[in-house]
Formats: C-alpha cells, sequence, structure tokens
C-alpha cells in the first residue's frame, strides 16, 4: 500500500481552526473561509443604509472575535457604482484627448460644493433620555439615520452626490468626540480646503452647541506661499468668527525628485512641526483665562529647547503623554456634561476628513508618535484622548466624509477614496492631467513613439496627442511596470502610482479660492507673505536654489531607479515612515538637493 503524505504544519494549523470551530458552533464555514469571517463581521459591527443603497464596504481587516475590538466597525462605506458606469468612464478615458484647462477653473467656491439649498448637512443625533435603554437609543438613531438619508436622496438627483460616509457607526463617533470637547479642530488640507469645511458642522457646533471652531490649514509646505495666504483670506470672509491657523508638520522638508518617496529626514521630527504655538494661541484667546494653559505653553517651549540640542531625542526626558483607548461602543449611555472647562481642563476635539493628517497634527502636538500615520483613507479606527498636560486632553476621531456636490475625480485625488480600492482611476489621472503640467515634470515618452520605428522617436512627445490610457501607458513603460503572464504595460498599476504621486503632494494639484487669478499679484505682495514662508522653513534664497535643468531628472544615475525611488504603492497600507518620525541625520548626511521644493520644480506659476 502506498504511504500517505505526512500533513504539513499549514494543514495541521488548518484542521485545528476548523475544530475550534465546530466546538464554537460554527459548523461549516471556518475561520479560512473569508467570506464566511467577513459576513459573521459585518453582522456585529457594520450599520448603514444597506436597505435602501447598495453599499461597498472598504479596508476589510482581520477579525477576531476574542480581540478587544472589532477594527471594521468604522471602516468606510460608500455606495457602489455600477459595472456600467465604470466601464463608460473607462472606455472615456482610452478615447478623450486632454485639455489643459485654464487657472480660472481651478477657482473653486465653498458654496458650489456645498449649496445651501440641497440638504447636505451631516445625520444628526436624535434626542435621548436615561429612561431609555441602550436598544431603543440604538433603534433610534438607527430610524433617524435612515430619515436622513431618505431625505438627502430625495432632495439630489442620482449620480449628483459625491462619496460620503455611510457608516453609522463612524457618524456616532463624530457625536460623542463633539459633545465631549469644548474646542474643536477642523483639520483640512491646504490644497483643497473648502472640499473638507463643511460649512453645515461649522454653523452646527457654533450656532447649536454654542463652541468654537479653529480651521487648521495643514500640509501648508505643500501650497505656494501666496496661495495659502488667499485661502486663509477667503475663509475668512466667508466665516468671519473662525480661527484659523497655518500647520506643516514638515517645515523645509521637501520632496526631492517627483519619484521619491520619502521626504527628507530632519533630526527635530515631530518636534520640528510649524503651528502648535498657533493653535496654543488660539486656545488662550478662546478660553480667555477660564483654563490655566501655562503647562501646555511650557510643554511646547521645552520641546523647542530639546529638538536644538545635540544627542537628544524630543521625547526623552519629557512627562509621559496618557493616551485613554476608548471603548468600540461610541454611544455607552454615560452621563455627558454640558458644562465647558469642566474641572479645569480643555478638551480638544479633532476632527476632519480622511488623509487631511489629523493623526500628524496630533503627533506634533504631543511632541512624539502616539498615533500611527498612514495615506490609507480610514486608518484611524476608533476615537482615543490624549493628555498633553494635566489641563489639556486631545480626542481624535475617525476620518468622516460629508455629503457635498464636488466632483468624485477631486475626491479621489483628495485622498478621500482610497486608491487601492478604485476599479477604475484612469479617468482620475485624465482629472489630474488636464490640471496639472505632467509632462515637463514627470518627462513621459509617447507611446507612439516607442512604438515607432527608431528614426521617428525623436518627435516631441509635446506635440502628439495625449489620453489618460496614454499617460498611464507612458509612466509604466518610464517605471518598468509589467504584468505577470503577458509582460504587458500594467496600466493599472501605473494609474495608482500616478494618484499617489498627486495624493502625496509629489505632483502638486491645488485648488485656488475665487478671484485667485486676477489677484494673484496682490497676493504675491501681501505684508504678510514672510510669516508663511517662515512657518514652511523656506528662504526666498533657498527658492531660487531650487530651480533645476529639466534634464535632471535623475535618470542618469548609474543607481537602478527602482533602489532609488521605490514607489509608493509597495506599502499601499503602511505607517508613512516619512511623517518626521526617523532616525537623525547628521549635518554632513545632508542629501543633495535637499533644498528642491516641489512647487519650484513645477515653477510656482504652475503649481495650481
Amino acid at each position: 500500500m502506498p504511504r500517505k503524505k505526512p500533513f504539513s504544519n499549514k494543514q495541521k494549523k488548518k484542521q485545528l481552526q476548523v475544530k475550534r470551530e465546530r466546538k464554537r458552533g460554527d459548523t461549516g464555514s471556518g475561520p479560512s473561509s473569508r467570506n464566511a469571517s467577513v459576513e459573521r463581521g459585518e453582522r456585529q459591527s457594520d450599520t448603514s443604509d444597506s436597505e435602501t443603497t447598495d453599499i461597498r464596504r472598504l479596508n476589510q481587516q482581520p477579525f477576531s472575535r476574542e480581540g478587544r475590538y472589532d477594527p471594521n466597525r468604522f471602516r468606510l462605506h460608500f455606495e457602489k457604482e455600477s459595472k456600467e458606469e465604470v466601464e463608460k468612464r473607462k472606455k472615456l478615458a482610452m478615447e478623450k484627448v486632454l485639455q489643459p484647462i485654464s487657472d480660472k477653473e481651478l477657482e473653486t467656491n465653498i458654496h458650489d460644493i456645498y449649496p445651501s439649498d440641497k440638504g447636505l448637512g451631516f445625520p444628526r443625533r436624535p434626542s435621548w433620555n436615561y429612561e431609555m435603554t441602550r436598544e431603543n437609543l440604538m433603534r433610534k438613531e438607527e430610524k433617524s439615520y435612515r430619515e436622513y438619508l431618505d431625505d438627502l436622496h430625495s432632495r439630489n438627483p442620482p449620480g449628483s452626490l459625491s462619496h460620503f460616509e455611510h457608516n453609522l457607526e463612524t457618524w456616532r463617533q463624530l457625536w460623542r468626540v463633539l459633545e465631549m470637547s469644548d474646542v474643536i479642530l477642523l483639520i483640512v488640507d491646504i490644497r483643497h480646503p473648502v472640499l473638507q469645511f463643511p460649512p453645515a458642522l461649522y454653523h452646527y457646533i457654533t450656532g447649536e452647541l454654542q463652541k468654537q471652531v479653529v480651521l487648521v490649514l495643514n500640509k501648508a509646505d505643500l501650497c505656494p506661499p501666496p496661495l495659502v495666504m488667499a485661502w486663509k483670506h477667503y475663509m475668512t470672509s466667508q466665516f468671519p468668527n473662525l480661527h484659523i491657523v497655518c500647520f506643516t508638520s514638515h517645515p523645509g522638508q521637501p520632496y526631492s525628485t517627483v519619484l521619491q518617496k520619502k521626504r527628507m529626514r530632519r533630526k527635530a521630527d515631530w518636534n520640528y512641526a510649524g503651528g502648535p504655538i498657533d493653535i496654543l494661541k488660539a486656545c488662550q484667546e478662546i478660553t480667555a483665562g477660564r483654563v490655566d494653559l501655562s503647562s501646555w505653553e511650557k510643554k511646547i517651549q521645552r520641546d523647542a529647547v530639546a529638538e536644538r540640542l545635540d544627542g537628544e531625542r524630543p521625547d526623552e526626558g519629557a512627562e509621559s503623554v496618557l493616551v485613554e483607548h476608548q471603548s468600540d461602543r461610541a454611544m455607552d449611555m454615560s452621563s455627558l456634561s454640558q458644562e465647558l472647562y469642566k474641572d479645569g481642563v480643555l478638551t480638544i476635539g479633532c476632527i476632519g476628513f480622511p488623509n487631511v493628517g489629523k493623526s500628524s497634527v496630533i503627533n506634533s502636538l504631543v511632541g512624539r508618535k502616539v498615533v500611527s500615520v498612514s495615506r490609507t483613507p480610514g486608518h484611524t479606527k476608533y476615537f482615543q484622548t490624549y493628555y498633553l498636560t494635566q489641563t489639556v486632553k486631545l480626542c481624535d476621531c475617525p476620518g468622516l466624509v460629508f455629503p457635498s456636490r464636488v466632483d468624485k475625480q477631486i475626491q479621489i485625488l483628495a485622498g478621500i477614496y482610497p486608491v487601492s480600492q478604485l476599479q477604475e482611476p484612469y479617468s482620475s489621472v485624465g482629472y489630474l492631467c488636464e490640471r496639472t503640467p505632467f509632462l515637463s515634470v514627470l518627462k513621459l515618452k509617447h507611446p507612439k513613439l516607442l512604438e515607432s520605428k527608431p528614426h521617428q522617436r525623436n518627435e516631441g512627445s509635446e506635440e502628439l496627442s495625449w489620453t489618460a490610457w496614454d499617460v498611464c501607458e507612458a509612466w509604466a513603460e518610464r517605471r518598468g511596470y509589467k504584468t505577470a503572464k503577458a509582460a504587458r504595460h500594467d496600466v493599472y498599476r501605473a494609474a495608482n502610482s500616478l494618484l499617489r504621486l498627486a495624493i502625496d503632494g509629489r505632483l502638486c494639484l491645488c485648488l485656488t479660492p475665487p478671484g485667485y487669478s486676477c489677484l494673484r499679484e496682490h497676493w504675491e505682495n501681501h505684508p504678510d507673505l514672510p510669516e508663511i514662508i517662515a512657518l514652511q522653513g523656506r528662504t526666498t534664497a533657498e527658492e531660487g536654489a531650487g530651480e533645476r535643468d529639466d534634464d535632471d531628472d535623475g535618470e542618469s544615475s548609474t543607481e537602478p531607479e527602482e533602489e532609488r525611488d521605490r514607489d509608493a504603492d509597495d506599502d499601499e497600507d503602511g505607517d508613512d515612515e516619512d511623517e518626521g518620525f526617523g532616525h537623525p541625520r547628521g549635518k554632513e548626511d545632508k542629501p543633495s538637493g535637499f533644498t528642491v521644493n516641489m512647487y519650484n520644480v513645477l515653477r510656482e506659476n504652475e503649481c495650481v
């Protein structure tokens, strides 16, 4: 008789797992069955409007029933797109010739994105009392949420709404953070702030809750200083009582090339951020002496001193930061006091859309890494609290996407929708290329030239018509992206790579406020411009040094391009180590090209 082959370790583990599941009563579906485990996890965690709308649940995480919390409880829920719609956009991307748009078309009015007559608010928490059971409260919230969605869809025709959050559990987190906080930090990306500032939320906080909002214009180093000034003035003109602060976690740390994955590291790490002192001043103005914030001010000063000392890490010798991991039950029926600054503690709530840099702002305020950061939308799974000092507490809320009438393509380029989950990224690449000088930045050669005879390849790529598909093919050729079986150009990977360049700020796309193209000279000569330049960690001399020849794109180096400039899509779901948390560099280790910044690579008047 032939001998039976011994079971491998993997097979033995699989059998043990199946036996354990059967003991628990889950016969017929072991944990190796992905669909079964997903279904069990969604039954326990997901609350959405799936009864009325076809929903796509993104960023599924491994789920253990013995775990402390369900990581999928607050994952992104967006509406599904039909296959017909996806195929139509893909065909259009292959046929439509790209036409550069004017600067005027980049001007964006916040009232066009959030028109007041379309019901583009957000779900509110219904009234409740302590006589209600938790089950009754949740049923009431779900009913109120369905009514909100029904009203929203009835006032907006199909296809007119942007991607927005359909997970009620995440909205519950927002409710709790708003109720707990005394001051709200509303964090937006300076490249497109009006996309991420819902007026309904601002009026609810300042009107019904009677609390103050501090608008944090984050990633200020990715925009030209005149544009930062213009956006700051525009938001002030639209919301006069709004406190506005510019912020950056990477002052003076540009990308030296378009393909460079990580920004230049400096030994200062999180304490090198520009803007924490401005947030402190805004909170001092709001509290008006009702909370003692001197300990916070001393912490900022101490961190700044530690940053200047050679050989000392910023978090060495500093007091520890107390971190509270909140329960995944977002709306436990606990007593929520309406008293501001209770027990002499200022509670600051940090809210915003996915990928605006909330975690980076918190790490910069704390002075060390306490929140993992990632370019993946929805990375923060549940809210936590951090005590900066005995009198200052931060609350971090998962990223929320509010409904609007904005184009879905700009949402993708803003990092609101996970690039890895896109079914059709090509139309977004076309949207990007029509608004950026992609040919001069990416140094692409048209696919037709690559297919032509050698004596015809000297023709300029600028003279040929480009489609979004052509751009993806050319980028795949340059980066060496090939499919595994047929060794064809991997245009899907190339498209994802280009979108991540835009999200990271290496291929810079910035919206502008109304009237910016006409008033550009005014903002370029604004008296407060030096403050923005100082915040960005740059000087006029550095900007001049940032210019480089078009031929210097790094391809002449003998070092392989894949090793020199690893692409961002290799670790899409990983933590971004470039967020200022790396080993210090010595002065002699300053890399070549350190002073190059992206809007100089693009030329400032082209970085629109």
